[in-house]
């Protein structure tokens, strides 16, 4: 996949804009927060995006109560609605086998489960693990935290996917942390769990990995997931 054509933009509200705006952006959900960057894109219907791509990759953190999301797409973002300010630039990152990257990932893990006579279901590694070691009744001093579990499922996950992605990462070098879990507020049963990685890795395959980042790592991409981001170290 070819990076050529990209841009990598850091959006926040614009500091001008009404509190009530300004206090509706962050309280925004991760739902919320996807169908307001669309609105900064040229996209087709919904329904005519089915089955494709994600047309951008994004991560949302706060600063100061605000929202500040970092995107990647194929369109340069433009605000048609006077409420954010896009500071937008080309994306042409030059990546060799061999060079050693820092990095960061929010990512949804997920492991797949068979039942017999079923389709595999996706579950939540960290959620699996707990019930494949039947944490709750674990007694208190033999059972894990769940920062344990969280790390030890997460670091499995990652790992599990390091050739895939063309890199390699050492267990000292990777950082697992921020488990959170996410129900939609509306009620239409969408709920997700995300976890934070952070680390450093060497590039052993430039090809594999110029595709992880462009196309993001894992599912969940329309609520935040999969953007890699990464700098030279």
């Amino acid at each position: 996949m070819n990076a050529a054509g990209h841009w990598l933009s850091r959006i926040t509200p614009k500091p001008e804009i009404g509190y009530k705006q300004m206090a509706g952006l962050g309280d925004l959900d991760s739902y919320g927060q996807h169908q307001a960057l669309c609105r900064l894109f040229h996209l087709p219907p919904k329904e005519a995006r089915a089955g494709q791509p994600a047309p951008f990759l994004f991560r949302a953190e706060q600063q100061d109560g605000l929202p500040v999301f970092y995107v990647l797409s194929a369109q340069c973002p433009q605000d048609r609605q006077d409420l954010w300010q896009v500071e937008a630039k080309r994306y042409t990152p030059n990546i060799q086998a061999g060079d050693r990257l820092a990095f960061k990932l929010r990512g949804n893990p997920t492991v797949t489960r068979h039942t017999a006579g079923e389709r595999g279901r996706r579950h939540d590694v960290v959620m699996d693990a707990k019930q494949r070691m039947g944490w709750k009744n674990l007694p208190g001093d033999a059972r894990p935290t769940l920062a344990q579990v969280a790390y030890e499922a997460g670091a499995c996950w990652f790992r599990d996917r390091q050739e895939r992605l063309g890199v390699q990462c050492g267990d000292a070098d990777l950082r697992v942390d921020g488990y959170r879990t996410w129900r939609q507020r509306n009620g239409k049963g969408i709920a997700l769990s995300t976890l934070d990685f952070e680390g450093h890795f060497r590039v052993i395959d430039s090809s594999r990995f110029l595709n992880a980042l462009i196309g993001g790592i894992g599912p969940a991409k329309a609520f935040g997931c999969g953007l890699l981001l990464v700098r030279r170290i």
